[in-house]
């Protein structure tokens, strides 16, 4: 049963929607970019350079396990109509996983145990955002998605602003540390891992209620399963006859690939090359997410002019530049400056690629080619932080680990380059 593009739109279901973005956003924020991975690489590991390396093979481990699971998932909950209960679970894991950083002390002994929190809770919220973005061609016309993503992408960021801020003001920069937390043991940092977990339960309910699954009979979870894997098995055998989406998938391989390398790792290099503390770091997170929200929701006004892909294009070609600028600078007051003005275009390379996919899909596989969406930023997704962890052990040099980030921004934007949207094909 194919599920029709809306020709009106409920104001109250999109922004029930778009503050999902604002609920989970904490976790990439807080957790895999700024706070708990300088955490790791400053107070857990030997070393940064170490830490660095360490948190790349983790990276690589987490991809593995989405690359494999997102389509699967995606195609299962096409076929069985259960997104809203898949989308549950995975919040639920996040946010568990997410808490239990709290126990990860200060030791080296402690590395492991912080490591495989912090892989599950990926890996969960990764795979929420397949059935998250499924739910957006359903919402609004065609012609408004590119700006409900935009605008739910920027308040996403607005989100892990707020999260951020919250952590500064309560935990990190207060001493003596509120609540009888340890400074010592850095009670006052893990906390912010707490702080998110429970930021994510609070603000991420609504599109629970308000965005049912499709109507229809619900078949049982073994049939819905069979389903699911004969319709993944047949949109990747079609993809050969689908040359557009092809090139799109294959490209997005690549560019987010390098997107989501410099998440994981821009506060690790700050913190290293830079001597950044945990609260410069803040600081730093506070002006990307205010950088990167800004761009986001003002790309998302006018993307629907300017076209998914030409905003893609934009972006990549803008990130590439300022990447190899800020790579150079040995000068803290220019990278700040440089990292300014990346983060602009961080977010309209996302937001334009969930747009751009939405288009694409045909309206009743939607889950399932988020499930593509989602493995063609997770597929090679391992070789992002293998890259910077085998280039950084080698190199000794955490600013060489890190330009392996704009090759892959750069083959991206390349293969992208030629394609010629086909919409709904």
């Amino acid at each position: 049963m194919s599920q029709a593009l809306p020709k009106t739109y409920s104001k109250g279901k999109a922004v029930a929607w778009a503050l999902y973005d604002w609920a989970n956003s904490g976790f990439p924020t807080v957790v895999s970019t700024f706070v708990i991975a300088a955490y790791f690489t400053q107070g857990i590991a030997h070393d940064p350079v170490s830490g660095q390396s360490q948190w790349g093979w983790m990276q690589t481990l987490a991809a593995f396990a989405i690359a494999l699971l997102s389509p699967l998932l995606g195609a299962i909950a096409d076929q069985g109509r259960r997104r809203r209960a898949m989308l549950t679970l995975c919040t639920l894991a996040t946010s568990i996983f997410t808490a239990l950083i709290w126990f990860a002390r200060p030791d080296p002994t402690d590395a492991l145990y912080a490591l495989i929190c912090i892989g599950i809770a990926t890996v969960a919220f990764e795979l929420g955002t397949v059935f998250y973005n499924a739910m957006l061609p359903g919402l609004v016309p065609e012609e408004r998605m590119g700006r409900l993503s935009g605008l739910a992408w920027g308040l996403g960021y607005a989100g892990g602003l707020a999260c951020l801020l919250l952590a500064l003001v309560l935990f990190i920069q207060p001493d003596p540390s509120p609540f009888g937390l340890d400074r010592g043991a850095a009670e006052h940092v893990r906390a912010s891992a707490v702080l998110v977990a429970v930021w994510i339960l609070i603000f991420g309910w609504p599109v629970l209620i308000a965005l049912p699954d499709p109507k229809g009979v619900r078949p049982k979870l073994g049939d819905a399963l069979a389903a699911g894997l004969h319709e993944m098995g047949n949109l990747l055998r079609g993809l050969p006859r689908r040359p557009a989406m092809a090139r799109f998938l294959i490209a997005r391989l690549f560019y987010t690939d390098g997107l989501n390398t410099l998440f994981a790792f821009g506060a690790i290099y700050a913190a290293g090359v830079h001597g950044m503390t945990i609260q410069e770091i803040l600081y730093f997170g506070i002006a990307m997410n205010v950088t990167a929200g800004l761009g986001a929701a003002g790309f998302g006004l006018i993307e629907d002019r300017l076209g998914a892909k030409p905003t893609v294009m934009i972006a990549l070609g803008a990130m590439i530049v300022l990447g190899s600028f800020l790579l150079l600078s040995n000068d803290k007051t220019l990278f700040w400056i440089l990292a300014m003005a990346l983060g602009l275009f961080m977010g309209p390379a996302q937001a334009a690629s969930r747009t751009l996919m939405a288009h694409m899909a045909p309206p009743d596989e939607v889950a399932a080619h988020f499930g593509l969406f989602a493995l063609s930023g997770r597929a090679t997704g391992f070789l992002g932080p293998a890259a910077v962890a085998l280039v950084t052990a080698m190199s000794g040099s955490q600013a060489w680990g890190l330009a392996t980030v704009i090759a892959f921004l750069a083959l991206g934007a390349a293969i992208l380059a030629p394609l010629r949207v086909v919409r709904h094909g």
